[in-house]
C-alpha cells in the first residue's frame, strides 16, 4: 500500500509549527500505525545522509518526534489525531492497535498531536501530559492506619459496584477525551479517577477532599468545562462512560456542602 503522510512538524515548544508531506510506498495492510511510522522515519533518516537524495532536493527534516512504550494498548503512550479523530480511524482502541488497512491505498493521512491548552507540544507529536500527573497528584493516595481497620478483602462489595470500579480504573490517561473535547476539558479523565475510589469503602474517607482538590487542578492547568457532548465518551479507547462525570458532580456538591 502507497500513502501520502500529512504531519505536523514542530522543533520546540516556541517555534512555529507547520505540515510537512511525505511519501510512503510498499506498506503492509497488516502493519500497525506506529510501524508505518517508523518506517517513515527509517526513510526520512536515509534520505537525510544519502547524498544522492540531497542534491535531488530531499527536505533532510529528520525523523518525526512521536511518544511510544507498551504498543500494547496499555500505556496511553501513543497519543495521536489522525484525520480528525483521537487514535484514528477505529473504535476502542490506541494508536499502537490501529493497522493500516483502516486506510485506503493512496490515501492522504494526516498526523497530528493532541490539541489542548494543557497539553503544549514539545516536539513534533509529542505533547507534555504532565498535566494529568499533576491532576493525580492532587488527589493523592488513600491513608492506610496501622490498626483498628478491618481487613480491606473482609469488606463485602456488591459485585456491581466492584465492576464499576474496575471499569473506571480502566483508564490510561491517554488523553484522548481532553483531544476529543471542543472545550478541552478533562472531566472524563477525572472522573474516572474519581469513580474508581468513590465506588469503594477505602476512598470514603478522604473523598470530598479529593474531588476538590482535583477540580481545583484541573481548573488551574487550563482544562475547560464539559458541556455534555459525550465526545470523551465516542472516543475514549476503553469507553469509559460520562456517567462517572454524573458521580463527579454529585461528589462535588456533597464535598461542598460539607463544608
Amino acid at each position: 500500500m502507497d500513502f501520502t503522510i500529512r504531519v505536523w512538524r514542530q522543533k520546540n515548544a516556541k517555534a512555529k509549527g507547520h505540515f510537512a508531506t511525505y511519501s510512503l510506498k510498499g506498506i503492509s495492510p497488516d502493519s500497525s500505525f506506529l510501524e508505518m511510522l517508523d518506517l517513515l522515519n527509517d526513510q526520512l533518516v536515509r534520505e537525510s545522509i544519502d547524498p544522492i537524495a540531497v542534491n535531488k532536493g530531499c527536505k533532510g527534516d529528520g525523523p518525526v518526534a512521536f511518544d511510544h512504550d507498551c504498543r500494547e494498548g496499555i500505556c496511553g503512550m501513543c497519543a495521536l489525531y489522525i484525520n480528525g479523530r483521537a487514535h484514528g480511524p477505529d473504535d476502542e482502541i490506541t494508536t499502537c492497535q490501529l493497522h493500516m488497512r483502516m486506510f485506503k491505498d493512496g490515501e492522504t493521512i494526516t498526523i497530528e498531536p493532541w490539541r489542548s491548552a494543557g497539553f503544549p507540544v514539545i516536539k513534533d507529536l509529542v505533547v507534555d501530559r504532565n498535566a494529568l500527573d499533576k491532576i493525580l497528584q492532587a488527589g493523592g493516595y488513600i491513608s492506610i492506619h496501622s490498626s483498628g481497620i478491618p481487613d480491606g478483602n473482609a469488606i463485602p462489595i456488591p459485585k456491581e459496584r466492584v465492576d464499576e470500579s474496575m471499569d473506571a480504573a480502566s483508564c490510561i490517561g491517554c488523553g484522548a477525551c481532553v483531544a476529543t473535547c471542543k472545550n478541552g476539558s478533562a472531566m472524563l479523565f477525572v472522573s474516572a479517577r474519581v469513580s474508581s475510589l468513590a465506588l469503594l469503602p477505602q476512598g470514603k474517607i478522604e473523598a470530598a477532599r479529593r474531588v476538590k482538590s482535583m477540580l481545583a487542578k484541573m481548573d488551574e492547568l487550563g482544562f475547560g468545562a464539559c458541556t455534555n457532548t459525550k465526545a470523551c465518551e465516542m472516543e475514549c479507547p476503553k469507553k469509559i462512560s460520562i456517567t462517572h462525570i454524573a458521580r463527579l458532580n454529585r461528589e462535588f456538591v456533597k464535598a461542598k456542602l460539607q463544608d
